[in-house]
């Protein structure tokens, strides 16, 4: 009865999705004739030494927007990172290196509040102020035209979210490709139906830019912190705050071109171990201490409905997973289990059963859109694959929440280890056509004239 009621929840935003919709999308003219107001990028760090300097030397070559800057933060005790980060910044002047006031590690919020601090000293030396805030991880390889994008929408939003994806997989790594299809579903039919509905938007932690008036409106709130230290998912609290206070937001669709979608792209884990201690922090920041200090406020409780009932679906999955394979022997050996069964429950089996397979074409169809059908065609094997996953890591996330509430202890940051491609293929960088690429040349200069004005 559980998974019926979630799988019509699950039909009800897939029937949602179908509706036609308009989106106010930005050509490249409009884009190269908005004037550039000047955009910080955060990136918090824990020993990324191995990745952070990848990371910064191709975004920086990469990236198409000018007048932006990179504050990188670093821990006292992390020597590493330190050095890679500071030889990263004797070569660009963009880089700015911001040290978290104790030793790490603490959380990300908490990095990125020491990033915030080094932000505001920065202008008042320079005498320059930041209108943009845009969040980035060590393992982020940046779309060209994000800035330009974040800066389009920031004169009418006040939290502007590019889409996130996983790079490719194949079709075996059943791990990462799991990640690859969740991530195309929910970025091409949850948060678009979302924002449709009304919805707050969870910030993604990456490739989300904020105006800074509105940061500095939460940073009132918590003492001069705009981001909660306390929380493991501050993205999601982030986003879920500034919904509250008033502030719109708004979450850029996936455009696919011809060399691939306009879209943040990360590696994401590739281990069963790792991708569960990701999974239990979700769970932990999102479900359990979004419940803690959110509660079910009515106007947005459906949507909490949908952010936590996980808790419950992704322990039950596995169960029913089992008593599916069981009733199907038992089936084949001539059983007859129904004539045992209520009345009720044979309707309800082929009605969650016809759900269950709707739900399994859209996936498939959201990551053939993608990644292709060669690779979606996996796609029910790896949603198998992640019952399993998200089982251990919601059972590891009640029993770590509910010890640390014992103890009277706060809750410790799993920090997932990034990996950063050696090699960046174009359905990452997402190289602009030629013809597209011709009409910013011929624009450069009124627009760098008119973000100077900007800026000033």
């Amino acid at each position: 009865m559980w998974i019926l009621v979630s799988g019509l929840d699950d039909l009800f935003i897939t029937l949602v999705s179908l509706l036609p919709r308009r989106f106010p999308s930005p050509n490249p003219i409009q884009l190269a004739r908005t004037p550039e107001r000047r955009i910080a990028i955060f990136v918090p760090l824990w020993r990324e030494h191995e990745v952070i300097s990848r990371m910064l030397a191709h975004n920086l070559g990469a990236i198409r927007y000018r007048n932006y800057d990179v504050f990188v933060g670093v821990y006292p005790n992390d020597a590493p990172t330190f050095q890679a980060v500071a030889e990263q910044a004797r070569r660009h002047r963009r880089i700015h290196i911001a040290f978290c006031p104790h030793d790490g590690p603490t959380s990300k919020a908490d990095c990125l509040n020491a990033i915030y601090r080094r932000m505001c000293a920065y202008e008042a030396r320079h005498n320059v102020r930041f209108r943009i805030v845009v969040t980035h991880d060590a393992e982020d390889v940046v779309h060209p035209d994000s800035l330009h994008l974040i800066n389009f929408f920031s004169r009418r939003y006040a939290m502007v979210q590019i889409p996130v994806l996983p790079t490719g997989s194949r079709p075996g790594e059943f791990t990462h490709g799991l990640y690859c299809d969740e991530f195309a579903e929910y970025q091409q039919k949850d948060i678009p139906v979302r924002q449709v509905l009304g919805g707050f938007l969870p910030a993604n932690g990456v490739g989300t830019g904020f105006d800074r008036s509105a940061l500095e409106h939460l940073a009132r709130t918590r003492s001069g912190r705009p981001f909660d230290p306390t929380c493991l998912t501050e993205d999601y609290e982030t986003g879920c705050r500034l919904h509250a206070l008033g502030y719109s937001q708004i979450f850029v669709p996936v455009t696919i071109r011809p060399e691939g979608p306009v879209a943040t792209r990360e590696i994401f884990p590739d281990t069963l171990r790792a991708s569960i201690s990701q999974r239990t922090r979700w769970v932990t920041g999102i479900a359990l201490q979004g419940w803690q200090h959110h509660g079910w406020p009515l106007r947005q409780a459906y949507w909490f409905w949908r952010d936590r009932k996980g808790i419950a679906g992704n322990l039950i999955s596995p169960v029913a997973n089992l008593l599916f394979l069981y009733g199907a022997v038992n089936f084949a050996a001539g059983g007859r289990l129904a004539d045992q069964a209520p009345e009720w429950l044979l309707p309800a089996c082929g009605i969650t059963s016809v759900i269950a397979v709707i739900q399994t074409g859209v996936r498939m169809h959201c990551a053939a859109a993608i990644y292709g059908w060669r690779f979606a065609m996996l796609a029910p094997l790896r949603m198998l694959h992640g019952n399993l996953v998200n089982f251990a890591a919601t059972a590891t996330a009640l029993w770590e929440f509910f010890d640390a509430r014992r103890r009277g202890k706060g809750l410790s940051w799993r920090k997932t280890m990034h990996i950063y491609p050696d090699t960046v293929p174009a359905l990452s960088t997402g190289a602009l056509p030629y013809r597209q690429l011709a009409v910013n040349q011929a624009l450069a200069g009124a627009s760098s004239s008119a973000a100077a004005r900007e800026s000033g």
